[in-house]
């Protein structure tokens, strides 16, 4: 893996859906890199710093919150020259999102007040009344053609389905929710899925014109449902719950047909390989070094003789855990990080109360494929959108590779870089990697499938 030299960053990056550009926020700067050489193709100047970054869908505008002020620029990297700011007044803005069609902006003002589509055509703006949330709570479908925004009046939840092209309403329905979390489209735009808060289990899958076809509920007492997502095929739910279970639903019937549970022991029969993040001491008095290698070294002892490796373990074992507090509100416990492969043949989670393990499982087998084991927390994993290639980070100077072949230990060749977050690009060609305040890229090697585990640093 080939690493480049690291760059200034102050937070908000974001990949252009086409894979050309980069665009990261430097204070009040966006400045617009090529994917492939990172040469700085376009600069804008703010009015604030940037607090979030936004590419359009067909990555000709991007747009910029600068939430401290507040209000929205947005950009064009075609016609330099042009310009666009939003501004809510008194109300504020929360949020900022794009529309499918790469013309209009949504704006969610703060207190959820209200929700404003502005066209980038013709200046004209729409209001939706009492959004339910700022960042959440508004989904498109994957062809681009509806919005389902969700609302709340007189103490109850609402869907309202909008056209995006000419932005009515063309449906709305209550949903049976007690305070509604957030609503996901499944990718072949069949089906509505929408969770409850955490005080009450309940997910529910509305067809689009506002039919229950599901409830699903798991059990009634304790909090319930931490995180949700479709699988890219659509055949498949995932939902993760405090109860530190994963539940998996078919599209056929809505049941439940898998259910992977996260164990602090893990005891056997157990197919899966575990690898565990493990120091090892090099050998170097065997080397025959220069007396200002020698100084250098000694100067360097603690970095210079350590290299990472993962150790392949054999069960039972016992997984680092922790009891969350009783008399704390949001416990960290429960599976919050989720997601899938492209392929859907495998899904990662992360249960907060082991936050240093990674658990990978197979959909097409229903069992555990692979456990692996930090030294450190995750913070971040990634699959590789074009193959079952998945990256993840602790905050260390290595980022850690496993595929269906095996797992690694990857070092960042740059001096002081601890990688606390990454992003592959649309095409699988680039990783970003972000340190507390600059960047690098990574570009993987095309994967290559073999029936060895191998760990190698």
């Amino acid at each position: 893996m080939e690493f480049t030299e690291a760059y200034k960053q102050t937070g908000s990056y974001a990949f252009s859906p086409n894979a050309r550009f980069l665009a990261v926020a430097v204070d009040y700067r966006l400045v617009i890199r090529d994917v492939l050489s990172l040469k700085v193709v376009q600069l804008f100047s703010c009015l604030d710093k940037i607090t979030y970054i936004e590419w359009a869908p067909d990555s000709e505008y991007i747009l910029c919150g600068l939430y401290k002020k507040p209000m929205i620029q947005a950009w064009s990297l075609t016609q330099p020259e042009w310009t666009c700011k939003i501004d809510e007044g008194p109300a504020g803005v929360a949020y900022a999102r794009w529309s499918p069609d790469s013309r209009h902006i949504l704006t969610t003002s703060d207190f959820q007040l209200r929700l404003t589509v502005w066209s980038l055509v013709n200046t004209a703006c729409i209001h939706v009344q009492w959004p339910k949330h700022g960042s959440k709570g508004v989904s498109f479908t994957k062809d681009g053609k509806f919005a389902a925004i969700c609302t709340r009046r007189d103490c109850k939840d609402y869907v309202n389905l909008l056209s995006c092209h000419t932005w009515e309403i063309m449906g709305v329905f209550a949903v049976d929710t007690l305070d509604l979390a957030d609503v996901q489209w499944s990718a072949d735009d069949s089906a509505i899925v929408i969770w409850d808060s955490p005080l009450e289990y309940k997910v529910l899958i509305y067809s689009p014109d506002g039919r229950c076809l599901a409830k699903y509920q798991a059990y009634e007492s304790g909090l319930g449902v931490k995180s949700v997502s479709w699988s890219p095929c659509s055949q498949f739910l995932a939902v993760g719950s405090y109860d530190q279970m994963l539940r998996v639903l078919n599209h056929l019937t809505w049941k439940v047909f898998a259910e992977f549970v996260h164990p602090s022991a893990v005891r056997g029969p157990c197919c899966a390989a575990i690898f565990k993040e493990v120091d090892e001491q090099l050998d170097m008095s065997e080397l025959s070094l220069g007396d200002d290698f020698v100084q250098y070294s000694s100067d360097n002892a603690s970095e210079a003789h350590i290299q990472v490796r993962y150790n392949v373990l054999e069960v039972p074992i016992n997984l680092p855990s922790q009891k969350p507090p009783a008399d704390k509100p949001n416990p960290k416990q429960g599976i919050s990080l989720m997601s899938w492969s492209s392929d859907s043949q495998y899904i990662c989670t992360r249960n907060d109360s082991i936050p240093t393990v990674l658990w990978i499982w197979d959909i097409n087998h229903l069992e555990l494929a692979a456990i692996l084991v930090q030294k450190d927390p995750i913070r971040t994993a990634a699959w590789d959108p074009t193959c079952p290639r998945l990256v993840l980070c602790t905050g260390s100077s290595h980022i850690y590779m496993w595929t269906p072949s095996g797992a690694y230990c990857i070092n960042v060749p740059l001096p002081q870089f601890a990688v606390i977050d990454l992003k592959w690009n649309s095409d699988g060609s680039c990783l970003f990697l972000k340190d507390k305040e600059s960047f690098c890229c990574a570009s993987p090697e095309i994967l290559q499938e073999s029936s060895d585990y191998s760990s190698d640093d």
